[in-house]
């Protein structure tokens, strides 16, 4: 446990972009357990897909994008999202032979010496000239802190533990949220319920225009510039507002999606607001997204003023050895692909560049 193995690149995550950077390092010569490593804290393959929940069929799935070299063929749109894509990285894994390593936790990455980073792990440490981190959010739920939270006497719960719509059976449900998981949530749960009611911080922006191939570079631009300032990353659906597919405008004419301004703070049966309006609830959902899962980078001390990494494409700029895959503008299926392609092209041109200690 305490031998420190040495490697070109440590991949740190198995998901979408985190299998796309390994293929491309197996695809330029690098070898699997010789010159690179990936590391997966998860239980099996699927990246954060094995968690989604099971009303989330593969029929419902928007953009999901086949990874590098081998396509997605022949899923049943009914089955689990979970089940489709989970079994599909795991042929993966084993057609290209990447030998991905699980469960193993990454706990800190910190300097070493001859210019090698130490990725300290559950399952002992690695020294590598390179880390492609992958990590994705999943991991890092964000729920929002309101006065009174703590007194509701019913059960809240975020996204990242929704068990599909069945769930809330007969019951009062507030969905907290603006984004594609709010709307998603609420149009499933509103046939089971005895009520539900939306909030969100800001009114939903819907799009009727369709979302060609412009409209989403415009899209993944604004969202790499934050990146490229140092700015926390938005997601790419923060600016190009909500698709007005069929079943939302059901939803809008139904009033399933009556947005509500958010409330001001909760209480043991609901929510408030200032001007006097209540909502009863038995239940709070928090649809309100994820943030980076970068917690074991600290040591590094990437992070600039405006409280994000700065990065240019996928490359850290503060330390040209990181790159952050399934960041920011890179976040989509498509963006992940690509962007292990770009950072693994970046590291071969260091690599090459500084010969590595003797």
């Amino acid at each position: 446990m305490n031998h420190v193995r040495e490697v070109e690149v440590v991949v740190v995550g198995a998901g979408q972009a985190g299998l796309s950077s390994a293929y491309h390092l197996r695809r330029t010569g690098f070898e699997p357990d010789r010159d690179f490593v990936v590391l997966d804290h998860s239980p099996r393959p699927g990246g954060a897909w094995q968690f989604r929940w099971p009303s989330l069929t593969y029929g419902k799935v928007h953009g999901m994008h086949a990874l590098p070299g081998m396509e997605l063929t022949d899923a049943d749109p009914l089955r689990p999202s979970s089940e489709v894509i989970g079994a599909y990285f795991d042929r993966y894994e084993q057609m290209f032979d990447l030998r991905v390593r699980r469960p193993v936790d990454v706990r800190t990455v910190r300097e070493g010496s001859g210019r090698r980073l130490l990725v300290e792990t559950s399952h002992g440490t690695w020294a590598t000239r390179a880390l492609i981190n992958a990590t994705g959010t999943w991991d890092r739920p964000f729920r929002p802190r309101y006065p009174g939270q703590e007194t509701f006497r019913g059960r809240q719960l975020h996204t990242a533990q929704y068990p599909g719509p069945q769930a809330f059976a007969g019951l009062r449900v507030v969905v907290v949220g603006g984004g594609a998981s709010g709307t998603q949530h609420l149009l499933e749960i509103a046939p089971y319920a005895a009520a539900t009611t939306w909030v969100t911080r800001r009114p939903p922006v819907w799009r009727e225009e369709p979302f060609d191939e412009n409209a989403g570079r415009e899209a993944v631009a604004l969202v790499e510039e934050r990146v490229r300032q140092g700015l926390p990353p938005r997601s790419v659906v923060s600016v190009t507002g909500l698709p007005l597919n069929d079943a939302i405008r059901r939803g809008l004419s139904d009033g399933v999606l009556d947005c509500l301004p958010m409330f001001d703070r909760i209480e043991p049966e609901g929510v408030v607001w200032d001007d006097g309006r209540r909502v009863a609830a038995d239940v709070i959902l928090w649809a309100t997204g994820f943030r980076p899962v970068i917690g074991h980078l600290p040591p590094l001390r990437l992070r600039e003023p405006g409280g994000g990494i700065r990065v240019e494409g996928t490359r850290v700029v503060g330390d040209p050895r990181i790159h952050l895959v399934g960041y920011g503008p890179s976040a989509s299926t498509i963006g992940a692909n690509r962007a292990g392609r770009a950072a693994v092209r970046d590291i071969r041109r260091l690599l090459a560049a500084e010969p590595a200690a003797a």
